[in-house]
């Protein structure tokens, strides 16, 4: 299964970084309306019951070891 890493890029490098994935069509750019609207509503639910309820979320180690399972 791929898996999504969250980076951070430090600010003098992400313009530079961002023009070269997309010049080797490794990443493109997608606008809100291209996202369907039953999806931003999913995470805006999900995002009020984990605030709602934080005892519920799982650190990324945990899901990392679930996944390689």
């Amino acid at each position: 299964m791929a898996r999504t890493y969250h980076i951070r890029i430090k600010k003098d490098y992400a313009a530079a970084l961002i023009d070269d994935l997309q010049k080797a069509d490794a990443i493109e750019f997608i606008s809100e309306q291209q996202i369907p609207g039953w999806q931003i509503e999913e995470v805006d639910r999900r995002i009020e019951k984990y605030k709602n309820s934080p005892e519920l979320l799982i650190n990324e180690d945990t899901v990392f070891k679930i996944l390689d399972e």
